[in-house]
C-alpha cells in the first residue's frame, strides 16, 4: 500500500485528536498523544485545549501535582510532558543519548570534574531531590562534594540525564521561570526493549512513519531504531511502519481549524515536515534556533501563525489567502482560546514577538 500525502496528514490528525475534540480525561489524552512538547510551560495546556472537549486546565494542574503526568528531558533532549508510565520507559530508552549530549560536550569536558565523579554524584542528588529542590539548593549540594560545579557543568549534565522530573512551582501554567526538580523511583530495564516500547508508543500516536521519522522524533541512531523495530510485531508498507489494526482515515476527512501551541509535537515528530507544514513555510515557523511558533492549522496544514494582542485579542497572520469560512472557524477557535488565556496568561508567548518581523504575511486579522 502507498499512502498519499493527505492520508498521512489525516492519520496524524486522527491519532493526535485534532480531527475533533474528544470527551476524554486529561490522563487519557496525554496517553493518546504520547508526548507533548513542554519547552514553554503554557504549551501542554494549549495542546490539550486543542484536543479535549471541555478541557479544564485545572485537571492538568492536578495531573502534574500528583505526578500522573511528568515533565522531563526526553526525546530530542527537550522537555516533554508524558504519563508516568511512559516517562520511565522513555527515560531508559533515551539515557545513553541524554548522557552523551552532556558528558561528551566540549563545555563539560572543559570542567575539572570527570565523568566518573559526575556519575558518582547522581545517587546523592536523587536522594536529596526526594523533596523538590531548586537550582541553588542542588548546586550547593554538588559544590559540597566536588567544589566548582561550573556553568554549564555538573548540574547542567545531571539535570538532563539523571532521571529528574520538574516539580510544579505554581504560576499560571504549573511551572514558572525558576524550576524545581524532584527524583522519581524507576526500576532497571533492558535498554533495547525500552527503545522498542518507545517506538511502538510513537507509532500509536504518530504513525504510519518511517525510520527517518523515528530518528527525527528521538534523535537516536537509525541502527538502534532498526534493531528495536525487529523486536516488534508491526506492519510495514513502502517504508512506513505502523502498529497492527490501525486504520488511516480517508484523505477527504474534514479537518477543523486549530490554533496550535508553540512547539506542538505534530510539527516536530517527522523527518518529512511537509506532513503538516508546506515546505515554503517550514523555516518560517521553525526558526534557526529551534523555536517553533504557534501556528494556524487550516485543512490540517500550517497556514500561518497567531499571537495575543495587547488588549486581549488574538492576531492571526495567514501566509496565503483563506476563505471566509476559514476565517470564521479561526475566529470561533480564538474566542475559546481567549477565555483560556484570560484566566491564566493573556500575553502568553509574548517574548517571542521578535519573530513576527519579516513574516510572509498575506493577511493579518484580529480574530
Amino acid at each position: 500500500m502507498t499512502y498519499t500525502a493527505r492520508q498521512l496528514n489525516r492519520a496524524t490528525l486522527d491519532r493526535q485528536m485534532l480531527l475533533r475534540r474528544e470527551p476524554v480525561d486529561v490522563l487519557t489524552a496525554v496517553d493518546r498523544v504520547v508526548a507533548i512538547q513542554a519547552q514553554e510551560p503554557a504549551s501542554p495546556y494549549l495542546a490539550l485545549w486543542n484536543r479535549v472537549e471541555d478541557f479544564d486546565p485545572a485537571d492538568l494542574d492536578e495531573a502534574f501535582t500528583s505526578g500522573a503526568v511528568r515533565k522531563a528531558s526526553l526525546m530530542r533532549i527537550t522537555l516533554h510532558a508524558v504519563t508516568a508510565a511512559d516517562h520511565e520507559v522513555f527515560h531508559h530508552a533515551m539515557l545513553p543519548a541524554l548522557r552523551a549530549s552532556r558528558l561528551y560536550d566540549k563545555r563539560f569536558k572543559g570542567m575539572d570534574v570527570t565523568i566518573e565523579q559526575t556519575d558518582a554524584l547522581l545517587g546523592h542528588l536523587l536522594e536529596f531531590a526526594r523533596t523538590p529542590r531548586q537550582k541553588a539548593e542542588i548546586e550547593e549540594l554538588l559544590h559540597s562534594h566536588v567544589g566548582d560545579v561550573g556553568e554549564p557543568g555538573v548540574w547542567w549534565a545531571l539535570r538532563t540525564y539523571g532521571g529528574l522530573v520538574h516539580a510544579p512551582t505554581g504560576g499560571p501554567w504549573s511551572f514558572g521561570l525558576r524550576p524545581a526538580y524532584r527524583s522519581v523511583t524507576t526500576r532497571a530495564r533492558e535498554r533495547l526493549e525500552c527503545v522498542a516500547a518507545m517506538l511502538r508508543r510513537y507509532l500509536t500516536g504518530f504513525g504510519p512513519a518511517t525510520v527517518p521519522d523515528m530518528n527525527q522524533f528521538t534523535m537516536l541512531p537509525r541502527t538502534t531504531i532498526r534493531e528495536a523495530l525487529a523486536l516488534l510485531d508491526l506492519t510495514e508498507s513502502g517504508g512506513y511502519y505502523d502498529v497492527p489494526h490501525r486504520t488511516v482515515p480517508d484523505e477527504e476527512t474534514p479537518a477543523p481549524p486549530r490554533l496550535m501551541a508553540m512547539w506542538d509535537s505534530t510539527l516536530l515528530a517527522y523527518a518529512d515536515r511537509t506532513r503538516l507544514i508546506p515546505e515554503p513555510y517550514r523555516k518560517v515557523v521553525i526558526r534557526t534556533n529551534g523555536d517553533t511558533l504557534p501556528t494556524l492549522l487550516v485543512d490540517g496544514r500550517v497556514a500561518g501563525v497567531w499571537r495575543p494582542t495587547e488588549d486581549g485579542g488574538i492576531e492571526a497572520t495567514s501566509f496565503h489567502a483563506l476563505s471566509d469560512d476559514d476565517w470564521t472557524g479561526l475566529a470561533e477557535e480564538a474566542a475559546t482560546l481567549k477565555k483560556l488565556l484570560g484566566d491564566r496568561e493573556p500575553q502568553v508567548y509574548r517574548r517571542y514577538a521578535r519573530w513576527w518581523n519579516g513574516l510572509p504575511a498575506h493577511d493579518v486579522r484580529v480574530v
